[in-house]
């Protein structure tokens, strides 16, 4: 290739890294455009409670907390529930009044409604555990995208459990709202509630 053909895509190359270093100007706040994630069905259930039978259709009119988890769970779960305490103590107590949690279980082989209602009792006597056998959990699980795994059981045959950690906003209509991730802080979580509340 001659000297010049060179030159020439050489002289090329930098007019074009001159002209984009002085005309394009990306907007450094802009991110890629992503397609929303959207919620999965949610949707009405029937579990067992310490008291008997729990539905979500229970709680019509009220804002639903609803979340995946086990009392045996050694930090996701007291975290989020104490993010949920700390949301309800920003509440007013009317507004306290129209906002329910229900915790389930899933893992019905060792949180029995009894041992779910003395474990949230703990952290408020107004949380309500519900529990079923493995086929209704998986269900209603499924119905709201909500992935679990039993791990295999170590030494004195305790296991853990790995799953998801939303926390789902049922409105006072029934429908899913919204979802919060693990670690949404409770004034957002606050910000949220009063949304679908109003």
């Amino acid at each position: 290739m001659s000297e010049r053909i060179l030159a020439a895509i050489a002289a090329a190359l930098a007019a074009l890294i001159l002209a984009l270093l002085l005309f394009w100007h990306p907007d450094p706040g802009a991110r890629p455009a992503t397609p929303p994630n959207p919620l999965p069905a949610g949707g009405d259930f029937t579990l067992q409670g310490a008291a008997g039978p729990v539905a979500l259709h229970d709680y019509a009119g009220r804002l639903v907390l609803v979340y995946f988890g086990y009392t045996f769970c050694p930090d996701i779960c007291p975290t989020t529930l104490n993010t949920v305490l700390e949301a309800r103590a920003l509440l007013t107590p009317e507004e306290r009044q129209k906002v329910a949690l229900l915790f389930v279980s899933v893992d019905p082989q060792r949180d029995t409604p009894a041992h779910l209602k003395s474990y949230l009792e703990f952290f408020d006597p107004s949380f309500v555990g519900v529990t079923g056998d493995a086929p209704q959990i998986a269900e209603v699980a499924a119905r709201y995208g909500v992935i679990y795994k039993l791990q295999p059981p170590g030494e004195g045959g305790n296991y853990a459990v790995d799953h998801s950690a939303e926390t789902f906003l049922v409105g006072p209509d029934g429908r899913l709202r919204a979802r919060l991730a693990h670690g949404t802080p409770p004034a957002q979580m606050v910000a949220l509630i009063r949304q679908y509340l109003n």
